[in-house]
């Protein structure tokens, strides 16, 4: 049996609005920063309705100065047989 992580979404979410915040940035900042024409992947992100890409973990981190661990949030899962 192995337990396999599963990212909470709604908490990640929560997590990236209170990184957002802590570094002083608005949401329309990380629009900037991500080059968005429209905030709302980031209100989807904050929200928990969506994930930010791999890549844009990466630049959410560098931009929070923190690691891409620090930005997800896991919960654990029940055990799972891994079939080899």
């Amino acid at each position: 049996m192995t337990d396999l992580p599963t990212i909470d979404m709604i908490a990640t979410g929560a997590n990236i609005t209170a990184m957002r915040q802590r570094a002083g940035l608005s949401v329309r900042d990380l629009q900037d920063i991500f080059g968005f024409s429209t905030p709302q992947a980031i209100y989807k992100w904050q929200r928990g309705d969506a994930m930010p890409t791999l890549d844009n973990i990466v630049v959410l981190a560098a931009v929070f100065g923190v690691t891409v661990d620090d930005i997800l949030v896991f919960r654990e899962r029940p055990k799972l047989r891994v079939i080899a």
